[in-house]
């Protein structure tokens, strides 16, 4: 903006202000300020400059001055700044929903000036992240000159603005103060936290502090005492929010305490920084502080990303902790262990051929029913021989994944000790080890069994599974080349969300101690009988994260095609054993000749590539959810690269083979 078109504009500006206008008028004369002042937004630099050359052409002016001191007055005395003060970026709704669906009002729905909310106007005339920056450029000179402008009004002898921050402080108190009471976060607190009774006298600290605030002249010990007594007391009001963090940990993670307890946490840091602006000696370098954290704070109440990533931190670090727990027996370490996961998956490639002959008879059967009760069958088929392979101790290779990436992440808390990254890369190997042992055994058993049912039933019983027209268009779905590869893909994305599944289930399962409601309800017990419910309640306690994570996914694996159908997306989600026996079944089918079709070679070759991306797929979205959940830092997460790499090329093996 060159300097005549800046004076220019400046002069229209000051020319259009007028306090007596309309309270739409008075506000947009402010945004258009504001803008005036941003600039293009490149340099705060200059923004600060336009700044000063605002506050010189008022003192020049004296009509303008004293209509800009009136137009103040009236602003002050029309809009709330309480609420800016002291709710301008801390979610403002009690729960978390109600919060979730305000954020999408305030995405959804234009803002208007025409309003006395001083956090709506805030974020309309400073909407730019470069606003903070030169609202914390300005000098001690530059906000001295603003302040003149403010009348200068007292009340009970203090100043007007030190009400204002009183009241906000005393809003963040009292919203403080309920929710320290309530009775989620009192059950989250040990007997000696509640007996601490640290939210009970900060009320009366805060009438003290006020208190030695106006009173004229003023004493500083006195208020110094008081501050201090304050302070205390809010740190002990943290530490006992905090106390309610172990409790989740044993009990589960509710995504609504967990608001709740992050919401308190930032009243808390708001009211410290309403006392600094309140007791500073600097008072105006501390409010244009205070006004730059609004400013950077405004996006947070609209976010509605940053509301459920902050609310979900921690459901995911438990989701990863539950899951890291399972993935361990998938990991195998020496040769005995590798051999059992050999045999295991062989016995999980079994059963899957049996689901393979069993999904054939029914999409027979299912000719006259519509799509979704056929993927609904074949999704319920699906969960049937999942939970059989949990229960008869056999391993599908593909839900490894998302188990075991949570196992590994958890080795990564502490990896500024000695040989941490080195044992990490270890890890690495014994797990890539596990994977290609679970693929083989599943594959290479589920491909034989398939075939000898396949005689069984033709020859025996005269019964054929599947035509040579259905056979053909298998091994066409199945091809390495076309849409297989995105397909698989997002099959990875499905085993992912099923681990996610299970670890949520039971974090509910755990929260609302549904094992303690089987073992003790009186209605329960009436009908299973005391020794029933006890076995019952420790059966879903040991196998709950099993069984929802085996159920989700096959219900899934039968819906999610059906469900993109419908919308127009035609997507399947072959899975590396299901898809090696359909393979052997429709090559079976056709006969020897197919052996001297390319078609057949080109689906066998897709097999490795299926298996691949299945297993990396889902790996890599729950490892990084591992991940966030332990905050684990870029720099260290390029050390585990190089260390992984240098494996690679010395000791190749070593990812294959046990040593």
């Amino acid at each position: 903006m060159t300097g005549s078109a800046s004076t220019n504009d400046l002069d229209t500006l000051l020319h259009r202000l007028d306090p007596q206008a309309s309270l739409a008028q008075r506000h947009i004369w402010m945004l258009d300020v504001f803008s005036w002042i941003r600039g293009d937004a490149s340099s705060p630099t200059a923004a600060t400059e336009r700044v000063e050359q605002f506050l010189d052409a008022v003192e020049a002016r004296p009509e303008i001055y004293e209509r800009l001191r009136e137009w103040w007055l009236v602003f002050g005395r029309t809009v709330d700044l309480t609420s800016l003060l002291a709710e301008h970026g801390i979610p403002t709704r009690g729960a978390f929903l109600s919060e979730l669906v305000e954020r999408l009002r305030r995405k959804l729905l234009p803002g208007t000036p025409e309003t006395t909310d001083a956090s709506s106007l805030m974020r309309l005339a400073l909407p730019e992240e470069s606003d903070a920056a030169w609202i914390q450029q300005l000098d001690i000179g530059l906000l001295g000159r603003i302040g003149k402008l403010a009348p200068q009004d007292l009340i009970d002898g203090a100043p007007r603005w030190q009400h204002r921050i009183l009241d906000a402080v005393t809003f963040c108190a009292s919203q403080v103060v309920a929710t320290g009471f309530s009775a989620e976060l009192r059950a989250g607190m040990s007997e000696s936290v509640r007996a601490s009774e640290s939210f009970h006298a900060l009320m009366p600290d805060l009438d003290a502090l006020r208190e030695e605030v106006v009173r004229q002249p003023r004493n500083p010990e006195a208020l110094q005492a008081a501050f201090i007594a304050l302070r205390n007391r809010l740190e002990a009001c943290r530490a006992a929010a905090g106390s309610v963090y172990a409790h989740l940990d044993d009990n589960g993670i509710s995504v609504g305490l967990v608001f709740k307890l992050r919401q308190l946490r930032a009243r808390l840091v708001r009211i410290r920084d309403l006392l600094d602006c309140l007791l500073s000696d600097q008072h105006q370098r501390a409010i244009a502080h205070l006004l730059a954290r609004l400013v950077a704070a405004g996006g947070e109440p609209s976010s509605i990303r940053n509301l459920i990533s902050n609310s979900s931190s921690l459901l995911a670090a438990k989701v990863a902790e539950r899951s890291a727990e399972v993935g361990e027996h998938y990991i195998t370490r020496n040769r005995p262990e590798y051999r059992g996961m050999l045999l295991s998956a062989a016995g999980g490639g079994f059963i899957t051929a049996f689901t393979v002959m069993l999904k054939f008879g029914w999409l027979a059967l299912a000719l006259a029913l519509t799509a979704f009760w056929t993927g609904f069958g074949v999704g319920v088929l699906y969960a049937l021989s999942f939970i059989v392979i949990q229960f008869a101790h056999a391993t599908l290779a593909t839900k490894q994944p998302a188990m075991t990436a949570p196992a590994m992440a958890a080795r990564l808390k502490d990896l500024d000790s000695a040989g941490a990254i080195d044992s990490f890369v270890d890890e690495v190997a014994n797990l890539v080890r596990s994977q290609v042992a679970a693929v083989v055994g599943n594959v290479f058993l589920v491909a034989p069994t398939a075939l000898l049912l396949h005689v069984l039933l033709a020859r025996v019983f005269g019964v054929q599974v599947i035509d040579e027209h259905h056979a053909h268009e298998i091994l066409h779905s199945l091809r390495i080349y076309g849409t297989l590869v995105p397909m698989a893909a997002a099959t990875g994305v499905v085993l992912f969300a099923s681990s996610l599944v299970a670890g949520w289930t039971e974090n509910f399962f755990v929260l609302h101690r549904i094992d303690s409601a089987i073992r003790y309800n009186p209605r329960i017990t009436a009908m299973l009988g005391v020794a029933r419910a006890q076995r019952w309640a420790r059966f879903l306690r040991a196998h709950i994260s099993g069984l929802a994570a085996n159920i989700s996914l096959g219900m899934m694996m039968g819906l999610v095609p059906v469900t993109m159908a419908f919308f127009g997306v035609p997507l399947e989600t072959p899975h590396v054993t299901l898809s090696t026996g359909q393979i052997a079944v429709a090559a079976a089918t056709i006969g020897p000749e197919v052996l001297k079709s390319s078609l057949l070679w080109w689906s066998v070759a897709a097999i490795p590539v299926i298996g691949l991306l299945n297993v990396g797929v889902s790996f890599f979205c729950a490892f990084r959810l591992a991940l966030r959940a332990h905050n684990v830092s870029r720099v260290d997460r390029a050390r585990i690269r190089a260390a992984i790499g240098a494996r690679l090329r010395t000791r190749p093996m070593s990812f294959l083979l046990p040593e």
